[in-house]
Protein backbone atom coordinates (compact mmCIF):
# COMPACT_ATOMS: atom_id res chain seq x y z
CA UNK A 1 0.00 0.00 0.00
CA UNK A 2 2.82 2.39 0.87
CA UNK A 3 4.54 1.67 -2.44
CA UNK A 4 1.28 2.28 -4.32
CA UNK A 5 0.81 5.59 -2.51
CA UNK A 6 4.39 6.60 -3.40
CA UNK A 7 3.78 5.72 -7.05
CA UNK A 8 0.56 7.73 -7.24
CA UNK A 9 2.18 10.73 -5.60
CA UNK A 10 5.19 10.53 -7.91
CA UNK A 11 2.95 10.34 -10.99
CA UNK A 12 1.00 13.35 -9.72
CA UNK A 13 4.22 15.33 -9.33
CA UNK A 14 5.31 14.58 -12.92
CA UNK A 15 1.82 15.45 -14.17
CA UNK A 16 1.94 18.75 -12.30
CA UNK A 17 5.24 19.66 -13.98
CA UNK A 18 3.74 18.88 -17.40
CA UNK A 19 0.69 21.00 -16.63
CA UNK A 20 2.77 23.94 -15.42
CA UNK A 21 4.94 23.76 -18.53
CA UNK A 22 1.84 23.83 -20.73
CA UNK A 23 0.45 26.72 -18.71
CA UNK A 24 3.68 28.64 -19.20
CA UNK A 25 3.67 27.78 -22.89
CA UNK A 26 0.10 28.99 -23.27
CA UNK A 27 1.00 32.27 -21.63
CA UNK A 28 3.97 32.92 -23.93
CA UNK A 29 1.77 32.07 -26.94
CA UNK A 30 -0.66 34.74 -25.72
CA UNK A 31 2.21 37.20 -25.32
CA UNK A 32 3.33 36.56 -28.91
CA UNK A 33 -0.18 37.14 -30.25
CA UNK A 34 -0.86 40.19 -28.10
CA UNK A 35 2.47 41.85 -28.86
CA UNK A 36 1.77 41.75 -32.61
CA UNK A 37 -1.86 42.73 -32.11
CA UNK A 38 -0.60 45.77 -30.20
CA UNK A 39 1.64 46.60 -33.17
CA UNK A 40 -0.97 46.19 -35.90
CA UNK A 41 -3.71 47.98 -33.94
CA UNK A 42 -1.31 50.57 -32.48
CA UNK A 43 -2.52 49.67 -29.00
CA UNK A 44 0.04 50.88 -26.45
CA UNK A 45 -2.14 49.78 -23.53
CA UNK A 46 -2.00 46.21 -24.79
CA UNK A 47 1.76 46.56 -25.29
CA UNK A 48 2.05 47.62 -21.64
CA UNK A 49 0.14 44.49 -20.60
CA UNK A 50 2.55 42.31 -22.61
CA UNK A 51 5.53 43.96 -20.94
CA UNK A 52 4.01 43.53 -17.47
CA UNK A 53 3.04 39.90 -18.16
CA UNK A 54 6.70 38.94 -18.35
CA UNK A 55 6.69 38.90 -14.54
CA UNK A 56 4.17 36.05 -14.62
CA UNK A 57 6.45 34.08 -16.97
CA UNK A 58 9.37 34.63 -14.61
CA UNK A 59 7.25 33.44 -11.67
CA UNK A 60 6.35 30.23 -13.49
CA UNK A 61 9.99 29.63 -14.42
CA UNK A 62 10.99 29.72 -10.75
CA UNK A 63 8.04 27.52 -9.73
CA UNK A 64 8.75 24.84 -12.33
CA UNK A 65 12.47 24.88 -11.56
CA UNK A 66 11.70 24.31 -7.89
CA UNK A 67 9.31 21.43 -8.63
CA UNK A 68 11.81 19.73 -10.95
CA UNK A 69 14.66 20.04 -8.44
CA UNK A 70 12.41 18.72 -5.68
CA UNK A 71 11.56 15.62 -7.73
CA UNK A 72 15.23 15.06 -8.56
CA UNK A 73 16.24 15.34 -4.91
CA UNK A 74 13.43 13.33 -3.30
CA UNK A 75 12.42 10.79 -5.97
CA UNK A 76 15.73 10.14 -7.70
CA UNK A 77 14.06 9.41 -11.07
CA UNK A 78 15.77 7.12 -13.57
CA UNK A 79 15.74 6.47 -17.33
CA UNK A 80 12.90 8.24 -19.18
CA UNK A 81 11.63 10.15 -16.13
CA UNK A 82 15.12 11.50 -15.51
CA UNK A 83 15.37 12.71 -19.12
CA UNK A 84 11.92 14.29 -18.78
CA UNK A 85 12.88 16.24 -15.65
CA UNK A 86 16.28 17.39 -16.91
CA UNK A 87 14.80 18.50 -20.23
CA UNK A 88 11.95 20.27 -18.47
CA UNK A 89 14.58 22.34 -16.67
CA UNK A 90 16.05 23.34 -20.04
CA UNK A 91 12.71 23.92 -21.74
CA UNK A 92 11.52 26.29 -19.03
CA UNK A 93 14.58 28.44 -19.75
CA UNK A 94 13.66 28.67 -23.44
CA UNK A 95 10.09 29.62 -22.53
CA UNK A 96 11.32 32.34 -20.19
CA UNK A 97 13.49 33.75 -22.97
CA UNK A 98 10.50 33.76 -25.32
CA UNK A 99 8.75 35.88 -22.71
CA UNK A 100 11.74 38.24 -22.73
CA UNK A 101 11.51 38.57 -26.52
CA UNK A 102 7.80 39.39 -26.27
CA UNK A 103 8.55 42.03 -23.65
CA UNK A 104 11.13 43.53 -26.02
CA UNK A 105 8.56 43.56 -28.84
CA UNK A 106 6.13 45.36 -26.53
CA UNK A 107 8.71 48.07 -25.85
CA UNK A 108 9.41 48.60 -29.56
CA UNK A 109 5.67 48.68 -30.29
CA UNK A 110 5.18 51.52 -27.81
CA UNK A 111 7.95 53.49 -29.49
CA UNK A 112 6.55 52.85 -32.97
CA UNK A 113 3.07 53.89 -31.88
CA UNK A 114 4.41 57.39 -31.19
CA UNK A 115 5.53 57.73 -34.83
CA UNK A 116 3.75 57.64 -38.21
CA UNK A 117 3.19 54.18 -39.69
CA UNK A 118 6.05 53.24 -42.00
CA UNK A 119 4.15 50.57 -43.96
CA UNK A 120 1.30 48.11 -43.55
CA UNK A 121 2.32 45.19 -41.37
CA UNK A 122 1.96 41.98 -43.38
CA UNK A 123 5.02 39.78 -42.91
CA UNK A 124 5.48 40.46 -39.19
CA UNK A 125 2.04 39.02 -38.28
CA UNK A 126 2.83 36.03 -40.50
CA UNK A 127 6.10 35.53 -38.63
CA UNK A 128 4.28 35.80 -35.30
CA UNK A 129 1.71 33.22 -36.38
CA UNK A 130 4.42 30.77 -37.48
CA UNK A 131 6.42 31.32 -34.29
CA UNK A 132 3.36 30.88 -32.08
CA UNK A 133 2.42 27.62 -33.78
CA UNK A 134 6.01 26.38 -33.44
CA UNK A 135 5.96 27.06 -29.69
CA UNK A 136 2.64 25.25 -29.27
CA UNK A 137 3.67 22.25 -31.36
CA UNK A 138 7.05 21.97 -29.64
CA UNK A 139 5.34 21.77 -26.25
CA UNK A 140 2.71 19.33 -27.56
CA UNK A 141 5.54 17.15 -28.86
CA UNK A 142 7.25 17.31 -25.46
CA UNK A 143 4.17 16.28 -23.50
CA UNK A 144 3.20 13.53 -25.97
CA UNK A 145 6.74 12.33 -26.64
CA UNK A 146 6.14 12.88 -30.36
CA UNK A 147 9.47 13.09 -32.17
CA UNK A 148 7.80 13.46 -35.60
CA UNK A 149 5.94 16.59 -34.53
CA UNK A 150 9.17 17.88 -33.01
CA UNK A 151 10.95 17.27 -36.32
CA UNK A 152 8.23 19.29 -38.10
CA UNK A 153 8.90 22.21 -35.75
CA UNK A 154 12.61 22.09 -36.58
CA UNK A 155 11.85 22.20 -40.29
CA UNK A 156 9.32 25.02 -39.93
CA UNK A 157 12.06 27.28 -38.57
CA UNK A 158 13.28 27.83 -42.14
CA UNK A 159 10.02 29.63 -43.02
CA UNK A 160 10.48 32.11 -40.18
CA UNK A 161 14.12 32.64 -41.17
CA UNK A 162 13.05 33.35 -44.76
CA UNK A 163 10.45 35.91 -43.65
CA UNK A 164 13.01 37.59 -41.42
CA UNK A 165 15.47 37.90 -44.29
CA UNK A 166 12.74 39.30 -46.55
CA UNK A 167 11.84 41.94 -43.96
CA UNK A 168 15.51 42.88 -43.52
CA UNK A 169 15.91 43.46 -47.26
CA UNK A 170 12.75 45.54 -47.44
CA UNK A 171 13.74 47.69 -44.48
CA UNK A 172 17.20 48.25 -45.94
CA UNK A 173 15.58 49.58 -49.10
CA UNK A 174 13.46 51.98 -47.05
CA UNK A 175 16.49 53.31 -45.18
CA UNK A 176 18.59 53.76 -48.33
CA UNK A 177 15.84 55.59 -50.18
CA UNK A 178 14.70 57.80 -47.28
CA UNK A 179 16.88 58.51 -44.24
CA UNK A 180 13.83 59.71 -42.27
CA UNK A 181 12.67 56.08 -42.06
CA UNK A 182 15.82 54.82 -40.34
CA UNK A 183 14.52 55.07 -36.77
CA UNK A 184 11.24 53.29 -37.53
CA UNK A 185 12.97 50.72 -39.73
CA UNK A 186 15.43 49.82 -36.98
CA UNK A 187 12.58 49.26 -34.51
CA UNK A 188 10.69 47.07 -36.96
CA UNK A 189 13.94 45.25 -37.64
CA UNK A 190 14.28 44.60 -33.91
CA UNK A 191 10.76 43.14 -33.75
CA UNK A 192 11.53 40.85 -36.69
CA UNK A 193 14.69 39.61 -34.98
CA UNK A 194 12.76 38.99 -31.75
CA UNK A 195 10.26 36.81 -33.64
CA UNK A 196 13.11 34.95 -35.33
CA UNK A 197 14.65 34.26 -31.92
CA UNK A 198 11.29 33.03 -30.59
CA UNK A 199 11.21 30.49 -33.42
CA UNK A 200 14.79 29.49 -32.53
CA UNK A 201 13.75 28.83 -28.93
CA UNK A 202 10.84 26.69 -30.15
CA UNK A 203 13.34 24.77 -32.28
CA UNK A 204 15.55 24.27 -29.23
CA UNK A 205 12.61 22.69 -27.41
CA UNK A 206 11.84 20.46 -30.40
CA UNK A 207 15.45 19.29 -30.64
CA UNK A 208 15.38 18.36 -26.95
CA UNK A 209 12.16 16.38 -27.48
CA UNK A 210 13.82 14.36 -30.22
CA UNK A 211 16.72 13.61 -27.88
CA UNK A 212 14.30 12.66 -25.09
CA UNK A 213 12.35 10.27 -27.32
CA UNK A 214 15.09 8.47 -29.25
CA UNK A 215 18.38 9.65 -27.77
CA UNK A 216 19.44 11.33 -31.03
CA UNK A 217 21.11 14.74 -30.80
CA UNK A 218 20.25 16.68 -33.96
CA UNK A 219 21.60 20.06 -32.87
CA UNK A 220 23.75 21.77 -35.50
CA UNK A 221 22.63 19.27 -38.15
CA UNK A 222 20.38 19.54 -41.20
CA UNK A 223 16.89 18.10 -40.66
Amino acid sequence: MEREHFSRQYDAELKNIREKLLEMGGKVELMINDSLKALVERDSTLADRVIAYDHEINRLEILIDEKCLEVLALRQPAARDLRFITLALKIVTDLERIGDQCRNIGKRVKELNDEPVLKPYIDLPRMATWAGVMVKEALDAFVRGDDQLALKVCRDDSFVDALNEQIQRELLTFMIEDSSTISRSMKINNISKCLERIADHATNVAEMVIFMVNGKDIRHTEV
